[in-house]
């Protein structure tokens, strides 16, 4: 198993990604911590953890309060003694709006949208990573977004945040290197799922054409013709989360079936 007898923490742990990445790093051997500000979401998650005779503890927490982050790795620590892994993938919804059209109160949502993105992956890296420079190692796996490398309209707050991540990945890369910690991105294109669905729906209804038509030609612009899974960016998460990556830091990872190329 690719994590067996580690500790890894996942943010942003929900339904979804968060929620299949846990499961599979249970699977790979992993004990788990999952964080999210839902506690009815973390307690599924954390359940499905166990029915993988792994160790887990739900811990719900908004990623951009310092003390929450905080309260969360003192959590960790206090159960497991370590942390081996960190993976950042908290993020919250988001809704296309034109600079145009931005309102007082979507202003401050995309604060707050670029604020979770960047500021609660720092700080999550802020609260974790000295236990694993203490220890002498760890591997901090940040999800950004083919977005981070090409903004659209209105996903401003998206690109921008994910980008933000990005870059912070290198730097901290480069701070936390000789204490044998990696930080490393994997950065996701479209990931099948009924939100995915229902956008492809909508925009087939308003050209007026089948979506069948609209997801031929939106999977036939992808060099693998197909759409990327969950268990797909899982399992590149996995790999820069494990040993077999151990010379790999300050890199992104690229899952997007080849719909975007760098």
């Amino acid at each position: 198993m690719m994590l067996k007898g580690k500790v890894a923490v996942i943010t942003g742990a929900g339904p979804g990604l968060g929620r299949t990445l846990a499961v599979l790093m249970a699977r790979e051997g992993a004990d788990v911590a999952v964080a999210a500000r839902s506690a009815a979401t973390l307690d599924d998650t954390a359940g499905r953890v166990r029915a993988e005779n792994r160790a887990a503890l739900p811990v719900p927490t908004d990623v951009s309060d310092p003390d929450q982050v905080r309260d969360l790795a003192a959590a960790v620590i206090d159960r497991f003694g370590r942390v081996d892994v960190l993976v950042n993938a908290a993020f919250p919804g988001t809704h296309r709006r034109n600079v145009l059209d931005m309102d007082a109160a979507y202003l401050e949502q995309w604060r707050r949208t670029v604020e979770t993105a960047t500021f609660g992956t720092l700080l999550s890296c802020r609260h974790f990573a000295p236990h694993m420079v203490a220890a002498g190692g760890g591997s901090i796996v940040n999800l950004t977004s083919m977005s981070s490398r090409a903004g659209y309209a209105g996903r401003s707050d998206y690109a921008a945040g994910k980008a933000g991540v990005h870059l912070l990945s290198h730097c901290l890369a480069d701070e936390l290197g000789p204490s044998g910690v990696r930080v490393n991105c994997v950065a996701p294109g479209w990931i099948a799922s009924d939100v995915l669905e229902d956008w492809m729906r909508t925009r087939a209804a308003a050209e007026g054409v089948p979506h069948e038509d609209v997801l031929a030609r939106d999977v036939g612009a992808m060099a693998l013709r197909r759409i990327a899974t969950e268990e797909d960016v899982a399992r590149a998460v996995i790999h820069l989360a494990s040993d077999h990556a151990k010379a790999t830091t300050g890199a992104t990872i690229d899952v997007n079936a080849g719909q975007h190329f760098t």
